[in-house]
């Protein structure tokens, strides 16, 4: 056999042999890249499932802060933070410690409803036409431009879960009228209840952050039923009030509702902590004005107008004190910025705590019709004065209003003025008259008892704060400045009559005179 054919087969078969051989190799390279895949992704999938069970954050979670806000009915500042003696708050005074407290803040209106306008849309009640007390309720209804937009919404749209509740233990009964359960609301203009997801952020169906309000009863729930009530006696009236047992008691009863309402805040936020929240959470406490009495509530002295506000959260410098003027409706903007939610051009309230915040020179407060009582009256308030237009000077202070004539505290105050006991600086609320303005110094008259307006003194200081008022009733469109249209006021009266011929008939034919009253004086330019 030649050498060369033998050669040439030999080599020919181990080609063939070589080939083969790759293949299989190649084969099994194939088979086995997917058993590694598999076991790759198995080992992925298993520590992936273990973070899962070990871990308190959930992957893709909404890590974005919670947003609350508690709202006090009627009071002022009867807090142990706020320098109150007579009573201990424990609760309220925790968050301000583990927050800001602000020592100048204000509503922007001294009654619920309108307050609460402002309060929802970060706006002045009169910029919006919500400046009439309990307004829009009857055949005639107030509409929000299409422009602005109500807190809760802003934040459903961000995907925030949004709640409106009463204070824990005490939720609001579902109902036809009611089906969400939702606690108070009380705006003058028409809305859509959708805003709100549900009457408790516990409701939520996922780990969603949450805007969540809370309504506290405050003032309006005066009792002696509390674990430590105030003895009438140990009581310190204001000087502008008489030294009578009908006040000693209010006053007396007043303080044990703010006790009471600081045992609400301590269940809401035990609430928060107990679901794991707190952490993650910016608490807001507010009231929605001042203490419901003879010269806070309707009034913009500082009973009426100067509120608590604080805030507390995870960002906020503990223990900080801000003597900064501010009004309730910078809480809008505030929460929104703390959310990450832009804060609309259009919104009048500010953000407090962003890094260009600029403080306010003065403030300016508004109160109109309350019920079936007409009046007009606006305030700027500086760091050290106090300015008051009252727009109908040929009324009374205390105009007929049947929802104030009828508590204690007033039919004492009259009944007192009648016997002629009342001091000169209790009798200044009594008057028939008033005068179209009104100046205090704050600084060395913080009960606003000495009117300074006719003083050539002070000239130059009324002056000025008369040009700010005009600038700011024209910049800010107030609506104010156009009289309530006669369709509205029956419209919002008749709603009024109605329901108060259900839940206290003997009063309708006291309100049928008053409302008779405001419409001839207002024929006679009065």
């Amino acid at each position: 056999m030649p050498v060369g054919g033998t050669n040439s087969g030999v080599v020919g078969q181990s080609k063939e042999f070589l080939l083969q051989q790759e293949r299989r190799n190649k084969s099994a390279e194939d088979e086995l890249m997917p058993v590694t895949t598999t076991r790759l992704l198995a080992v992925v999938t298993t520590a992936m499932t273990l973070l899962l069970l070990f871990s308190n954050q959930p992957v893709n979670a909404d890590t974005r802060p919670n947003i609350v806000w508690i709202v006090v009915e009627d009071m002022s500042l009867p807090f142990g933070c706020y320098g109150e003696t007579a009573i201990e708050t424990p609760s309220v005074d925790a968050l301000a410690e583990r927050g800001v407290k602000f020592t100048q803040a204000f509503v922007t209106a001294p009654v619920c409803s309108a307050c609460r306008s402002a309060m929802i849309t970060g706006m002045y009640q009169t910029s919006i036409g919500a400046h009439l007390h309990r307004s829009g309720r009857g055949r005639m209804i107030i509409p929000l431009e299409e422009h602005v937009k109500l807190i809760p919404q802003l934040f459903r749209e961000a995907g925030y879960f949004t709640s409106n509740s009463n204070a824990p233990g005490s939720q609001v009964r579902r109902s036809k009228g009611n089906p969400k359960g939702l606690a108070k609301t009380d705006y003058n203009f028409k809305w859509d209840e959708d805003v709100y997801d549900g009457n408790h952020w516990r409701e939520r169906k996922s780990p969603q952050p949450f805007f969540a309000q809370y309504q506290l009863k405050g003032g309006k729930g005066r009792t002696t039923k509390t674990p430590n009530p105030v003895n009438p006696s140990d009581v310190t009236l204001p000087p502008y009030y008489p030294d009578d047992p009908v006040m000693r008691d209010d006053w007396a009863q007043y303080l044990n509702s703010a006790m009471n309402t600081d045992l609400d805040v301590g269940h809401i936020v035990d609430e928060l902590r107990e679901a794991g929240e707190l952490d993650n959470t910016y608490i807001f406490f507010m009231t929605d004005h001042g203490i419901s009495h003879v010269r806070g509530k309707q009034f913009l002295y500082e009973e009426g107008i100067r509120i608590p506000f604080v805030i507390a959260g995870p960002k906020i410098q503990a223990g900080t004190i801000r003597d900064d003027l501010i009004v309730h409706i910078d809480m809008a903007a505030t929460s929104l910025a703390l959310a990450g939610i832009p804060v609309p051009d259009y919104m009048e309230g500010q953000d407090l705590l962003a890094e260009n915040y600029s403080p306010r020179e003065f403030i300016v407060a508004a109160r109109d019709r309350c019920d079936e009582t007409v009046d007009r009256l606006r305030c700027v308030r500086t760091d050290r004065f106090k300015y008051i237009r009252n727009f109908y000077p040929d009324r009374p202070y205390l105009q007929p209003n049947t929802y104030k004539d009828n508590k204690p505290i007033l039919k004492a105050m009259r009944r007192l003025h009648a016997e002629g006991k009342l001091t000169p600086a209790q009798s200044l609320i009594m008057a028939t008259t008033r005068p179209a303005e009104e100046l205090y110094d704050l600084k060395n008259d913080p009960h606003e008892l000495h009117n300074l307006a006719e003083n050539p003194e002070y000239a130059g200081v009324v002056e000025e704060q008369r040009e700010r008022l005009k600038l700011w009733i024209r910049n800010s469109g107030d609506r104010g400045r156009f009289d309530e249209s006669d369709l509205l006021y029956d419209s919002d009266m008749k709603v009024y009559l109605d329901a108060i011929r259900i839940r206290k008939p003997d009063r309708a034919a006291e309100i049928e005179a008053n409302i008779a009253l405001m419409k001839k004086w207002k024929e006679e330019g009065r």
